[in-house]
């Protein structure tokens, strides 16, 4: 998988881009699957992407009382569990940098009946507007490759993490070697035809396939979380490594 990029450009996906331009490309990509984001993770995981979830929220081990801030949070899959964990003496933020996902992650969370210890924000992982030491966990499932610069994003978390407290990385990695060419198959053949059969769009899914390829490995990305602070980093691995969810605490 690539490195980080280190001149003004950045990837999105396969291409090279304009660092400053990424985050506009994203919006597209997002604005345009928002409304069927849910039905084509079920599609495109066979629901697994579930299990991967409440996998996270069990291994948050969220308390009452806790703050919480899940980003590029989206449809509200694991704010929605959390605010259930943390009780009315807690508080957990939905942050996303795409208001089209928030929108829809709004409608879902009241529709469910969510309110209380609840507070929706549209904000940008690499600069995010809290107070140092804010938050006891921090989690961001299916979020930092779409990220322009994943280091920034990082050192962000870590300085709006309570000491103590743990950021959670929910992530598609390097997936073991005798499952990869099955998995290249399906990401670059299968998942653009059922985006464009389900939500319109094949583009936007062979841009997610490739945005998985030029996201940084296991050990690179546990590396980058150790540079930055975090201490006792560790990842699991999560359908033979298609799946990595990072963990790291501010000590």
């Amino acid at each position: 998988m690539a490195k980080q990029d280190t001149d003004n450009t950045t990837h999105f996906g396969y291409q090279s881009v304009d660092a400053d331009d990424k985050a506009d490309l994203v919006k597209e990509v997002f604005d345009s699957v928002a409304s069927r984001y849910d039905i084509m993770n079920d599609l495109m995981s066979a629901g697994l992407h579930r299990l991967w979830k409440r996998h996270t929220i069990n291994q948050a081990a969220a308390r009452p009382g806790d703050v919480i801030l899940d980003l590029a949070g989206g449809t509200g899959d694991l704010a929605r569990e959390f605010t259930k964990k943390v009780g009315p003496d807690g508080h957990v933020i939905l942050a996303d940098i795409n208001a089209a996902m928030l929108r829809q992650g709004r409608t879902r969370l009241v529709d469910a009946g969510v309110a209380g210890n609840l507070s929706i924000a549209q904000v940008d992982a690499q600069d995010l507007p809290f107070a140092d030491s804010t938050f006891n966990c921090i989690t961001m499932a299916f979020g930092l490759r779409n990220v322009t610069d994943k280091t920034a994003a990082l050192c962000s978390m870590f300085r709006t993490l309570k000491p103590g407290g743990k950021a959670m990385i929910l992530e598609f990695s390097e997936p073991a070697k005798a499952i990869k060419p099955a998995y290249d198959l399906y990401s670059f053949k299968v998942l653009p035809m059922l985006g464009k059969l389900v939500a319109g769009d094949s583009d936007s899914y062979q841009y997610l396939a490739e945005s998985i390829r030029v996201h940084p490995d296991q050990e690179t990305l546990k590396s980058m979380m150790e540079e930055v602070g975090f201490e006792r980093c560790r990842y699991q691995n999560l359908a033979g490594g298609i799946v990595a969810l990072h963990i790291g605490y501010r000590i």
